[in-house]
């Protein structure tokens, strides 16, 4: 690994900073001055958290850098990095000179080549109708329906693949067979493929309770239906560490009002605003849950993932969102079916 790719000056601006995460095979950007001295590190949950602050990310990396970043020197063994990066839970650390400039980054998968593989189970929600795809779905399930020449699911377990994970059930309902029958057990990836049979809709959560065997790790959860560049392991390291039972993957959505908005002080007016945009963050339909979680879900019955989140909030459990700044496109619509295959080979093709 190239250490130089990760390191960024003290004007880059946070888009820079996203740019290194995402391009560098350490997935964090260092920050130095211009003697190369450390200021700090810039993880990617660093930039996700500034999202959820609203941060332009055309500001600086100044005002989200982390100066207490852990670091190591030369001398230190591998053990003791690796003991090191267990007890901070992180993935990497820079190694400094004793006057504190950056002469290297050590990454956990050049200690631990296995450390890019998970033993999380992915639980792929892939029994929908997809109605609002009628009348493609008449003969086909919304989860094979092609995108770039191969079936949406098929991108979606793939792109698990590239990112280590090797276990996976299938929440199967409608046109259940045809899915089976193109999956089969997974060993055609070289991975593990059950299967949850829904016999009747048991909502975005309810399938969950049909897992037999109760997981050792955090599961993730995803929509049979979402094309997506999500990077999984940030998913998982920024529930890891912000203790969450539960995590949300959101999208931020941006919703203009089509008027004039008028601010009123009694019956006076204040203010008016000409068509001014609104910002939400929306359920994007990708989640981690601790194992424990899944004693929530009511046997046999209806119930959906946002239910199970406010089980969740009621409990006073720990959750966090994870803001996706990946492409993600819910194809669930005629619109976006379309859209994905216009997008695919420049997103997907590997």
């Amino acid at each position: 690994m190239s250490w130089e790719k990760a390191l960024l000056t003290s004007t880059a601006t946070i888009r820079d900073a996203i740019e290194v995460i995402d391009t560098s095979e350490l997935q964090i950007g260092i920050v130095v001055d211009e003697g190369g001295h450390l200021i700090g590190s810039i993880t990617d949950g660093d930039v996700r958290r500034s999202i959820l602050k609203g941060m332009d990310i055309s500001g600086s990396v100044q005002l989200i850098v982390n100066r207490e970043a852990q670091t190591a020197t030369k001398s230190d063994s591998n053990e003791s990095l690796l003991e090191l990066m267990e007890k901070r839970q992180i993935r990497q650390i820079p190694i400094i000179d004793e006057e504190r400039r950056v002469i290297d980054i050590v990454h956990i998968n050049t200690l631990i080549p296995s450390s890019n593989t998970h033993d999380n189970w992915v639980v792929l929600m892939a029994g929908g109708m997809g109605e609002r795809l009628l009348p493609l779905t008449e003969s086909t399930p919304k989860p094979l329906l092609p995108v770039g020449k191969k079936p949406l699911l098929e991108t979606i377990l793939e792109s698990f693949i590239r990112q280590g994970f090797r276990k996976f059930y299938m929440s199967v309902n409608y046109k259940a067979e045809m899915i089976r029958d193109h999956f089969c057990d997974g060993s055609r990836w070289n991975v593990e493929i059950r299967y949850i049979e829904e016999k009747t809709r048991l909502g975005t959560a309810g399938a969950l309770r049909l897992i037999q065997d109760r997981p050792d790790y955090p599961v993730i959860i995803m929509n049979g239906d979402l094309l997506t560049r999500v990077d999984f392991h940030h998913l998982l390291d920024f529930h890891r560490q912000h203790d969450s039972q539960a995590t949300m993957g959101v999208r931020q959505y941006d919703f203009q009002v089509p008027f004039g908005v008028v601010e009123l002080d009694g019956n006076r007016i204040k203010e008016i605003n000409e068509k001014p945009v609104h910002n939400f963050f929306v359920n994007a339909g990708i989640y981690v849950l601790e194992p424990d979680l899944l004693d929530l879900i009511p046997e046999n019955a209806h119930f959906d993932m946002t239910e199970l989140f406010e089980k969740v909030i009621e409990m006073n459990c720990d959750t966090a969102v994870f803001p996706i700044r990946e492409y993600w496109l819910d194809v669930g619509q005629i619109d976006n079916l379309v859209q994905a295959n216009n997008d695919f080979e420049e997103n997907f093709q590997e």
